[in-house]
């Protein structure tokens, strides 16, 4: 009799001690599981905060400066730039011519440019592009003499240049009584001015643009 009870009393304080064994185990993990989890959620969370405030700030910041930097730069530029240019190219239209005969190295004419009323422009080509009718034969050759490049014409400012219709000692020649002028050989809008007599025209030259009127005397060097 004695022997069953110590028998059973032993199998319950064995099943006891298995039970307290695997409550403590579960209790552990429970706790090591929740304090893992709550140190991750807590880095992740910390993580996540930092960095995009960080990354935002940092990539804001820069844009800013540099496109503040860009834009200082490229307003200095143009403001430079303006004010160093030279501004409006003439075109013949932006003129207003005269021609006057004149008795210097041999006869030759004397063409005064003048910018029209409210206009002001530079004459950024130094030799005006003249001929005597529509053919090659008529086209003065550049001689190269005088000039300045280039030359603000407003106001009551002018220019000047010298056309020798006939550079050669023979009789022959042909005779005209307008000549064409254009500030460059290209310009769409020549213009045909009335000369004050009749001229004789053989292999002619013209002088470079110039604002003192006595480089202007064509001269054959």
């Amino acid at each position: 009799m004695r022997s069953r009870l110590t028998a059973r009393s032993t199998r319950l304080v064995l099943a006891l001690a298995a039970v307290t064994a695997i409550a403590a185990t579960s209790t552990a993990c429970s706790s090591g599981d929740a304090e893992d989890t709550s140190s991750a959620s807590a880095s992740a969370g910390s993580a996540g905060s930092s960095s995009p405030s960080t990354s935002g700030s940092g990539s804001s910041g820069s844009g800013s400066s540099d496109s503040s930097s860009d834009s200082t730069t490229k307003a200095a530029e143009t403001a430079d730039g303006s004010k160093s240019g030279v501004g409006q190219s003439c075109g013949t239209n932006d003129l207003d011519f005269t021609v006057t005969s004149e008795t210097q190295a041999g006869g030759y004419y004397l063409v005064t440019a003048k910018a029209k009323s409210g206009i002001t422009c530079y004459l950024d080509t130094n030799t005006p592009s003249v001929s005597f009718g529509s053919g090659t034969e008529g086209v003065a050759s550049p001689v190269g003499q005088g000039g300045e490049d280039p030359i603000k014409l407003s106001g009551s400012a002018v220019a000047y240049t010298g056309i020798s219709p006939k550079t050669t000692n023979s009789e022959g020649g042909v005779e005209f009584e307008n000549v064409i002028i254009a500030v460059t050989n290209d310009d769409p809008d020549p213009a045909e001015l009335k000369l004050p007599d009749t001229a004789t025209v053989d292999k002619p030259i013209v002088t470079n643009w110039a604002t003192d009127r006595s480089e202007a005397v064509p001269v054959i060097v």
